[in-house]
């Protein structure tokens, strides 16, 4: 008994610990190592695909609020020089539905929809 150790009431043998090497079929494994890199490639076509329409709507975002910016600082240089532009002369009246269409005040609606869905993607 000396040279078997008794281990929570079960005699151990001695030699080496853990698992026994089983012999893996070669071709199986290969196959694995092969799949799983197939596997590992198309993610990382997904997440940079993902990553490419995620910049793109960004910067669609960034261009419609470059827009918006500009059509504020033309509106502040015409109140500057005294005028007030039709647009904000509607606004400040309530008039909204006869204000010309000239296409800002959609543009910035359509602001402030892209900016509440972008949000909600970068979440995930």
């Amino acid at each position: 008994m000396d040279e078997n150790k008794m281990v929570a009431g079960k005699v151990k043998k001695p030699g080496k610990r853990g698992r026994k090497p089983a012999k893996i079929d070669l071709k199986a494994k290969l196959e694995r190592s092969r799949q799983s890199a197939r596997e590992c490639r198309a993610r990382k076509k997904l997440r940079y695909q993902y990553l490419e329409e995620l910049v793109s709507s960004k910067e669609r975002a960034i261009c419609a609020l470059r827009e918006e910016l500009e059509m504020y600082k033309q509106w502040c240089s015409a109140m500057d020089q005294g005028k007030i532009p039709s647009e904000i002369k509607a606004l400040l009246t309530g008039d909204e539905q006869k204000m010309p269409q000239s296409g800002s005040s959609t543009k910035t609606s359509k602001n402030k929809n892209n900016n509440s869905i972008s949000s909600t993607n970068g979440q995930g």
